[in-house]
C-alpha cells in the first residue's frame, strides 16, 4: 500500500509523484527498445489469434473479448508516454547509432498504434458474434442469419 504524504513532508530526490511521469536518460534506450519491440510483437500475435476466430466468433466468450478491448484501450493511453520519451531523446545530441535507434522506435510506435487500432476494431467486430450473443438469439433469428449468409456466397 502506498504511503500518504504528510503535510510538510518533502519528496525524496529521484522519487516521482504518481501523476508525473519519470523521464529516463538516453542510457535507458536499450530497455525502452526491448519494451516497445516486445509490445509490438505481442500485439501482433494477439491480432493473428483474433483473426483465426473471425470466421467463427462464437468460439469466443464475451468476457474474453471484453478483456481484450479493455487491455488494448488501456495500452493505447500509455502510447503518449513512449512518444514523449522518444521526442525528448530526439532533442538531444545523440550518437549516430542512438539517433538511428530512436528513429526506428518512432516507427515501431507508429506500427504499434496501427496494430492496436486493428486489434480493437477486430475485437469489436467479434464481440457481435460471441457465444453469449449467439445463444441469446431465437431459432428464427439464427435461421434468417444463415439464409442471409448463404445468399451472399
Amino acid at each position: 500500500m502506498a504511503k500518504k504524504k504528510r503535510p510538510g513532508q518533502r519528496q525524496r530526490p529521484g522519487q516521482s509523484s504518481p501523476s508525473q511521469p519519470q523521464w529516463r536518460p538516453i542510457a535507458f534506450l536499450p530497455l525502452i527498445a526491448r519494451h516497445i519491440d516486445g509490445m509490438l510483437e505481442a500485439d501482433r500475435e494477439q491480432y493473428e489469434t483474433l483473426l483465426e476466430a473471425r470466421p467463427k466468433p462464437y468460439v469466443l466468450d464475451g468476457f474474453t473479448v471484453d478483456r481484450v478491448i479493455v487491455a488494448f484501450t488501456t495500452r493505447q493511453q500509455d502510447f503518449g508516454l513512449f512518444d514523449e520519451q522518444l521526442r525528448q531523446w530526439q532533442a538531444l545530441e545523440l550518437s549516430v547509432d542512438q539517433r538511428r535507434e530512436v528513429t526506428r522506435l518512432v516507427e515501431q510506435m507508429r506500427l504499434l498504434r496501427e496494430n492496436n487500432e486493428q486489434v480493437l476494431a477486430l475485437a469489436k467486430e467479434l464481440q457481435q458474434g460471441t457465444i453469449e450473443r449467439v445463444l441469446s438469439k431465437s431459432d428464427a433469428e439464427l435461421g434468417l442469419e444463415m439464409l442471409m449468409r448463404l445468399s451472399r456466397e
